[in-house]
């Protein structure tokens, strides 16, 4: 297990379908910028969300970053969160806007998704891909089909192996 920086996006939609306790199973720490905790407590934000905020678990740091990489051309969680990947030299982010994960990689950060999370999830028994993906598709979570069969389809592989 490892750390991992993680940008507002997944936190909240794992909050929002209830599988948020996956990433501690999965990850030894969860570190969040300033801007992304700021973005997480946003009035809008789910009622889920402000729950999870209200008691957040020990496993997640909040950490600015020194240096913030403003010429990313990202919001300021995702600028944040990059940034502090960077100045810490961690391997991958947690992160789903395909802005924020092109822009990751290109700094040689890899870019874990939410649908990422719950594939690793259900291979460690933690949860159903199926029943989180069902969960999923009733918030306002952007995904696509193709990339769903193609997780079903390592899914069933690997049951097969």
């Amino acid at each position: 297990m490892t750390t991992v920086v993680s940008d507002t996006s997944p936190i909240n939609y794992l909050c929002v379908i209830g599988a948020v306790d996956v990433l501690p199973k999965l990850f030894t720490e969860v570190l969040i910028p300033p801007m992304v905790l700021a973005e997480l407590g946003h009035p809008h934000a789910p009622q889920q969300v402000a729950v999870w905020l209200a008691q957040m678990p020990d496993w997640v740091i909040v950490r600015p970053s020194l240096h913030i990489h403003s010429d990313l051309g990202l919001d300021p969680g995702e600028t944040e969160a990059i940034s502090l990947a960077l100045e810490l030299s961690i391997p991958a982010i947690v992160i789903d806007e395909k802005r924020g994960r092109l822009a990751a990689e290109k700094c040689g950060i890899s870019a874990v998704g939410t649908l990422n999370i719950l594939e690793a999830a259900h291979f460690h028994g933690f949860l159903n891909f199926g029943d989180a993906v069902a969960r999923l598709r009733r918030t306002n979570f952007h995904m696509d089909d193709a990339l769903i069969d193609a997780l079903i389809a390592k899914i069933r592989a690997r049951k097969g192996a």
